[in-house]
């Protein structure tokens, strides 16, 4: 039998993540020690509460039905924690609605709002479900560079009048990934005053709310004045209580948005396990002393590895949020043979930055997923090599 695959996959080769997985795991079998900061899993187990809550609620056996959707009480501790946290009224009924993790809705949402050949505006360096989800909606991604001099936030100025009055929507994501960036409120205002004038819907993708270091906590979108008339935000579970493989996130905001994710997600699931929703429920409600006792140790694996890299002439910024580093590669490589060349010599995994998008070439994004003895390994493991 012949099968044939649909145009669409075009669109969806084997990754780069692939390839450096498979990579790496010949140099394993071969008795090679690796030391993987390539991917943005979290090593770090959730809190001892949430777990004995799984485990309680595992065991009762009205738990094993369809949820549909998010329980009333879930819907209800979002509502609490934005009021809580960055003073935002949300309805519980029309403006928040689970997702199964934030990737689903990612991948989703152009789906909902966009037809073939619609643009999207996106940022370049951006995390590869943007670009999934305007494959699979066959919209077209209008990369917006994120740049050094520009502190790696999109310039709203320079969009061409046509483009913007074409878009049918913008992705933003502060804290970054794969560059940790931050965005202030002016910025948020500016982008609030951009969409309304071009009638542009906003997707903020907030996932990495919880990782922040120093004390600069990041700033909603929805906390804007204005911003929920255009736009929405979507969290996740995973990075920030460790819950990555629970699939758990929530959308919140603009009400018509949310009914019409609602509507194609009825479609496509049957909600998340009831006993996962009780886990995220305390996490909402009782999570803050983890999350610091996580920014914490973040920070010092942060501190750790910038200033390790930094003593080897590796010139890398401290990021003031995010689980990322995004450095810039010595001049002479392109970031593909630099991350080749890491492994080889170093025994070290980074993600090239070319996998991001056109603007992430001459950069690798590096993980603080590993303990701090690892991270010092891996600084010794370069300063011996002859990259440098």
């Amino acid at each position: 039998m012949k099968i044939t695959l649909s145009e669409r996959m075009d669109f969806f080769k084997p990754s780069i993540f692939t390839e450096l997985s498979h990579y790496k795991n010949k140099k394993i079998a071969k008795g090679e020690d690796i030391i993987d900061l390539s991917i943005g899993s979290p090593d770090l187990p959730p809190p001892d509460f949430i777990t004995s809550i799984l485990s309680e609620e595992v065991k009762r056996e009205d738990q094993y039905g369809y949820s549909l959707t998010g329980t009333a009480e879930f819907n209800q501790e979002v509502v609490a924690f934005y009021k809580r946290n960055y003073n935002v009224q949300l309805q519980e009924k029309s403006e928040v609605l689970l997702m199964m993790g934030s990737q689903d809705g990612l991948v989703h949402f152009p789906l909902v709002f966009a037809n073939p050949g619609d643009l999207i505006l996106v940022p370049d360096p951006g995390y590869t479900a943007y670009a999934a989800g305007i494959a699979m909606a066959g919209a077209k991604p209008y990369f917006m560079p994120l740049k050094k001099e520009e502190q790696f936030l999109p310039n709203l100025s320079s969009i061409p009048v046509g483009i913007a009055k074409e878009a049918k929507l913008m992705i933003l994501n502060f804290p970054g990934n794969p560059v940790p960036a931050l965005a202030s409120s002016d910025y948020f205002k500016e982008v609030v005053e951009f969409a309304k004038k071009y009638n542009i819907l906003v997707l903020h993708d907030f996932a990495y709310s919880e990782l922040y270091y120093e004390g600069k906590k990041p700033i909603s979108f929805l906390s804007i004045e204005g911003a929920k008339d255009i736009g929405v935000e979507m969290s996740s579970f995973s990075k920030n209580y460790n819950l990555a493989g629970t699939r758990i996130g929530y959308l919140a905001g603009n009400a018509e948005i949310v009914k019409a994710m609602s509507q194609l997600k009825s479609n496509l699931d049957y909600g998340v396990f009831l006993p996962v929703q009780k886990a995220a429920i305390h996490a909402l409600r009782d999570g803050e002393e983890f999350c610091q006792k996580s920014r914490d140790i973040y920070e010092l694996r942060r501190n750790t590895l910038v200033d390790g890299l930094n003593e080897l002439g590796w010139a890398i910024g401290k990021p003031e949020a995010g689980m990322f580093l995004w450095a810039e590669i010595p001049r002479g490589w392109n970031s593909l043979d630099f991350t080749y060349a890491l492994i080889d010599k170093a025994g070290v995994v980074v993600t090239p930055g070319h996998a991001f998008g056109p603007h992430g070439e001459g950069f690798v994004r590096i993980a603080l997923v590993q303990n701090n003895e690892k991270l010092t390994k891996a600084i010794d493991n370069i300063q011996k090599s002859t990259i440098f």
